[in-house]
């Protein structure tokens, strides 16, 4: 599995058979201008929205007829099975901004989980639902989603091998939200690439987990 970063919350997965499928894509300039990352302007086979807001679910400004899946339950692309859990943007259970899905993604090598806007702490029942997960992408920047320490928690709940952190503050979203320095100083051990792409294997999953921050590309 292959893994871009194109900024924000949204990536670009290329599965073990070569489907591609892009996660949460932004809408560039909405929010008054705020979500300033470059177009996506990547084709895709698949087009996930973890929920419809504009910094998550423009999912129409992908280019070609990408199949579109909003709030997934259970879908097989290829040879890629793409599930839903279905939890909240807020600590409230979706009453201040609605709804949130963490979305699988599994080619049948790696488990893939995105978070979208996770807005609370996992119960146990929820890490169950989640299964065995090798790649947590996480929010971690607050305000609208959890926060460091909350980020934290949802990291050893979960207990993945690699975690990647998102939805942060950087120069290019003008969001209240926090710089990803504050979540790194929570995790164990942190590496930093030079490439907003990323190739993990089950051969190179790390033996003991490993938080990566990855370069956004747009």
């Amino acid at each position: 599995m292959k893994l871009t970063y194109f900024g924000h919350s949204s990536f670009l997965v290329q599965a073990a058979d070569d489907t591609r499928i892009i996660i949460d894509p932004y809408r560039h300039g909405s929010y008054d201008g705020a979500v300033r990352y470059a177009p996506v302007g990547e084709t895709a086979d698949v087009v996930v929205a973890t929920h419809t807001h504009d910094d998550h679910g423009a999912t129409d400004t992908v280019p070609g007829q990408p199949r579109v899946l909003v709030h997934p339950d259970s879908v097989t692309v290829g040879q890629v099975r793409i599930t839903g859990v279905h939890v909240a943007h807020d600590d409230t259970g979706g009453s201040q901004r609605g709804k949130n899905t963490i979305v699988i993604i599994d080619d049948g090598e790696i488990r893939l989980a995105h978070a979208g806007d996770l807005g609370h702490t996992l119960d146990e029942a929820t890490v169950k639902a989640l299964g065995p997960i090798d790649v947590l992408l996480v929010p971690v920047g607050g305000y609208f989603t959890i926060d460091h320490k909350q980020a934290a928690a949802v990291v050893e709940a979960v207990n993945p091998r690699v975690v990647i952190p998102m939805h942060y503050k950087t120069e290019k979203i003008d969001f209240p939200i926090g710089p990803v320095e504050p979540f790194l100083a929570t995790q164990k051990k942190v590496e930093h690439k030079d490439s907003p792409t990323l190739e993990i294997t089950k051969a190179t999953l790390p033996a003991e987990r490993v938080t990566i921050v990855l370069p956004y590309a747009r």
